[in-house]
């Protein structure tokens, strides 16, 4: 039998589809900031801040239309903890453009390029989750596959931590360790999104 909640105002899950497709273009910038010169840095960063920006004026958008709207397609405490895990990605995201303009970082390991893929990927099926929210029976694929996601990144960092303590001298293993950490925390912050989604397929199965 199919899990419907029939919403009467699905404006919030465009609003959530809306900040995981923040994540999206804002993970192609970061992925510009890695392979640009430290002179493109600054400017890229920038265009970072304006995603960040929009992120938290699509989750305020979502609380004013949470507090005015007489049905909500979800409990709105769900949708808050949704909206809130996504904001918290993008800030992550942000930091780690912040870093590498601030560090005045030329190159990065291919981890790092690997690490953002996997964001991309976690994002890209957020952005169709969020849109299905109203139809549970379709998203229990999604929630086994971002834990997976997550998996891999962390072993990933894990290795890359271990390359860089082996490779590099303190003060740029410092440097770097500080962007692979922003990095991970947000594919953590993804898996808490779809951590999130499986609380909500149980208690309404």
């Amino acid at each position: 039998m199919k899990l419907r909640l029939f919403p009467q105002e699905p404006a919030g899950l465009v609003l959530l589809a809306q900040m995981a497709g923040v994540i999206v273009a804002a993970t192609g910038t970061l992925s510009e900031i890695l392979g640009a010169p430290a002179s493109e840095h600054q400017r890229l960063a920038e265009e970072l801040h304006e995603h960040e920006s929009k992120s938290l004026d699509l989750h305020f958008a979502l609380l004013t239309h949470m507090r005015t709207s007489f049905v909500n397609p979800l409990p709105r405490e769900d949708m808050y903890t949704l909206s809130r895990h996504l904001n918290e990605a993008m800030e992550k995201l942000d930091a780690a453009g912040d870093l590498v303009a601030l560090y005045k970082l030329d190159r990065l390991p291919k981890r790092a390029a690997d690490q953002l893929e996997i964001i991309s990927r976690q994002a890209e099926l957020t952005v169709d989750a969020m849109r299905k929210l109203e139809d549970l029976d379709e998203l229990e694929d999604y929630w086994i596959e971002i834990l997976r996601l997550a998996k891999r990144a962390e072993r990933s960092h894990r290795i890359w931590v271990a390359e860089m303590l082996k490779d590099m001298k303190s003060t740029q293993f410092a440097r770097h360790r500080d962007i692979a950490n922003q990095l991970v925390e947000v594919t953590k912050d993804m898996r808490k999104v779809a951590t999130q989604v499986g609380s909500i397929i149980v208690k309404e199965s």
